[in-house]
């Protein structure tokens, strides 16, 4: 025992004096715990959410169903079921002991309590702050845009050193680099010698941390620094994701921005930190300071592994309150930063907030948990201890009057909106009309696109506010611009932005080909654009007013408005750009250019990827239900005599699409039957819809490779359930419809 303790004793004091890489030598941790003046914030928690195997498979699905009872405290914590567990890439011994990653040093003490830069007072001896190489520390998603190539250029974790001007903002400075391995041991260093653990003393409680940590917070005198690292914002070319490329999973944060159901992959472009994620390595105290996400997105926040994140949340509802109530408290640092909550450097006390009547919650993050924020909700918090985080954003339907406040609060500022509001909002409505066309498109509101075709339902309402704000807009221009209608390759090489207030100009943008060619501004700018008069000043439309007022009528279900959108949708998403990208979906159910391969001799178009391919299932009959284990399980019901239609490649000639009936008959229990419409003289049959359909996925990949001659590709999967219809919102809806009315009557 003697030997272990000395040994234990020996590796602590290792731990406390390692040398961080490219570090010319480590300070020495001068600050020490004072359990006597520490104080917990007296806050209640936020909720916890424990879904179930089964609804913890459709990611958005749940995340609809808990937001009721968690917006109002806006963040929550979710645990998934037991049988969860994704493998974890980063601790591979390659990357673990190899792969380096780049830090910001964090003065806690400075995080609340600090002076104005411009208050040029003489900082006491000892004291002094490195200002060189400065990295401020935000973290800000840019789209690129004519005037900037880098997605996140605003906050890469490989920033150059900042302008003078910039040195003098407060910012995290740049710290050394470590790899995982020695930032454990660094992590485990800092903490034995603050909280003075010796040989095999338990570690500090996460009560304890967070006592210790608000008290260094929120005083405002220190005898010592309090000096962490924290690996924030790391771009996955940096460490990658800790998630494997293969789970397919929902909760997989790769996967999650991209769901159906989410509006962000309307937008095409891999917005690092939006749609990809960033990898966050904390160490004990290391702090991500009160901030709300950009463009109100939502976001989620998985511990990979480690110590417990401790959160502090803000709802919506009391956003407004609790930066009015950092303005009362810190005036001279708002004086010299009005955006001063965007640079995402100052902390404050959870207490201090609940006292002027902000609502604020707490969550305790432990390793293997999820913590959802929701849209402009406040969050902030630290790390207990070394632990290594992925985050990223999402957008439902729901969250798009929050997005459209977002745009007009970001305009006001002059701040540029990470994503392209307008394109999200046009992307669901040509979704939304798709669905309506196809019937189905009737129920209530959900993380699909069932519920689009009734007046006051999100969307339509959405689309309907952002019509009668640009109707406003063009009306008080008066009769002196001219009302074209834009290039529909307008921004699709760099988004475009107002020169006065960089709001988007996806919809419309004003613009003078006199004075000022390429430079373009707002509806609300436009005529600070120039003083110039006549033909050369003018408004670009992508859709006129008529045009949008009848898209709200198609979304309200109105037949001819549906005709007239479903074709402008299907003659966009038809067309390409000059980069081969195809506009949008393949809503006329035909393949699209770039889907295909070509065999250079015959222009024979054959292949795509199963992995992009999106069924398109036409009910015929709904069948009857029938009540057996071997008529449904836990992803769909089989009801006798069911019957659909869809189309896919011919199995007999893979160059053209051609409909196939799917059909539910009974032998003993179901029997799934596939057959060709055109050609019913050979059928599938299979006792599950999956088998069903291989086969005729083996039957049209036999044909394409007899007709393969270079650069052909066979198809790699595809659903039964989906090729049938059983995941088709509408067919869940009246199969739920007929249980329910089948359970009143008996």
């Amino acid at each position: 025992m003697a030997d272990a303790s000395e040994s234990q004793i020996k590796e602590d004091k290792d731990d406390t004096n390692v040398q961080p890489p490219n570090s010319p030598r480590h300070r020495e941790v001068l600050g020490r715990r004072d359990p006597a003046k520490a104080r917990r914030p007296v806050i209640e928690n936020a909720p916890v959410f424990r879904p179930t195997s089964e609804e913890f498979e459709d990611t958005l699905a749940y995340i609809a169903s808990i937001r009721h009872l968690a917006e109002p405290y806006g963040i929550c914590r979710i645990v998934p079921p037991l049988n969860w567990s994704p493998s974890f890439r980063l601790k591979e011994k390659s990357i673990w002991e190899d792969a380096k990653f780049p830090t910001r040093v964090q003065n806690m003490e400075l995080l609340q309590n600090r002076e104005p830069m411009n208050q040029k007072k003489k900082i006491p001896k000892g004291r002094k702050r490195k200002r060189g190489s400065s990295r401020i520390g935000s973290s800000k998603k840019s789209r690129p845009s004519s005037a900037s190539t880098s997605a996140s250029a605003s906050a890469s974790a490989s920033a150059s050193a900042s302008s003078p001007a910039e040195e003098e903002k407060f910012g995290f400075i740049s710290g050394p680099d470590f790899t995982l391995e020695d930032f454990e041991k660094y992590d485990r260093g800092f903490k034995n010698s603050y909280f003075e653990r010796k040989g095999g003393n338990a570690s500090p409680s996460i009560e304890e941390i967070e006592k210790e940590y608000w008290r260094i917070v929120e005083h405002a005198a220190h005898p010592e620094e309090v000096e962490v690292y924290y690996g924030a914002d790391l771009e996955k070319k940096v460490l990658g994701s800790g998630f494997e490329d293969g789970e397919a999973s929902g909760w997989n944060l790769n996967n999650l921005p991209r769901l159906s159901g989410s509006l962000l992959p309307f937008e095409r472009k891999d917005i690092s930190g939006v749609l990809v994620p960033w990898v966050y390595v904390g160490m004990c105290f290391s702090s991500f300071c009160w901030h709300v996400e950009d463009h109100h997105l939502y976001s989620i926040n998985y511990n990979h592994f480690g110590e417990p994140k401790v959160w502090y949340g803000v709802p919506e509802s009391h956003a407004t309150a609790l930066e009015k109530a950092m303005r009362k408290h810190l005036p001279d640092l708002f004086e010299e930063t009005p955006g001063l909550l965007h640079e995402i450097v100052t902390q404050f006390s959870p207490s201090v907030l609940q006292k002027e009547g902000v609502k604020v919650c707490r969550a305790v993050q432990r390793a293997g948990e999820f913590v959802l924020t929701f849209p402009r909700a406040y969050h902030a918090g630290f790390n207990a201890g070394f632990n290594c985080a992925e985050a990223v954003n999402v957008a439902t339907v729901d969250w798009l009057s929050h997005g459209q406040n977002a745009v007009e609060l970001l305009s006001g500022e002059n701040k540029k909106t990470s994503v392209s509001h307008d394109k999200l909002l046009l992307g669901a409505a040509y979704e939304a009309v798709r669905f309506i066309s196809a019937g189905w498109g009737y129920g209530r509101e959900s993380v699909g696109w069932r519920v689009f075709s009734e007046k006051n339902m999100t969307l339509t309402k959405a689309v309907e506010t952002r019509l009668r704000m640009e109707e406003g807009r063009i009306g008080a221009l008066g009769s002196g611009l001219r009302l074209v209608k834009m290039d529909k390759d307008f921004d699709s090489n760099c988004e475009r932005e107002c020169f006065k207030c960089s709001y988007d100009l996806h919809l419309t943008a004003a613009c003078c080909d006199r004075c000022s060619p390429g430079v373009y501004a707002c509806t609300k700018h436009a005529n600070e654009l120039c003083s110039c008069e006549g033909d050369d000043r003018f408004v670009l439309l992508r859709y006129t007013m008529d045009e949008l007022r009848s898209l709200v009528r198609a979304l309200e279900g109105e037949k001819e408005d549906l005709k007239t959108w479903l074709s402008m949708v299907r003659e966009d998403c038809s067309e390409t750009k000059e980069t081969g990208e195809p506009r949008g979906f393949d809503l006329n159910r035909e393949l699209l250019l770039d889907d295909i391969e070509f065999d250079d001799t015959s222009d024979t178009r054959i292949g795509l990827s199963m992995m992009n391919f999106a069924a398109y299932v036409e009910t015929i009959n709904l069948g009857f239900l029938v009540f057996g284990e071997l008529w449904c399980n836990k992803h769909a019901i089989f009801p006798r005599g069911f019957k659909s239609r869809v189309k896919f490649y011919n199995l007999k000639d893979p160059t053209r699409m051609s409909y196939y009936i799917s059909e539910v008959l009974e032998f003993v229990g179901p029997l799934f039957r596939v057959t060709l419409e055109e050609s019913q003289d050979e059928g599938f049959y299979a006792f599950s819809a999956q088998a069903c359909w291989e086969m005729v996925l083996q039957k049209v990949n036999e044909e394409i490779k007899k007709r393969q001659e270079r650069n052909v590709h066979t198809l790699e999967s595809i659903s039964g359930l989906q090729m049938f219809g059983f995941l088709s919102p509408y067919t869940i809806e009246v199969k739920i419809y007929n249980i329910m009315e089948y359970e009143i009557i008996t």
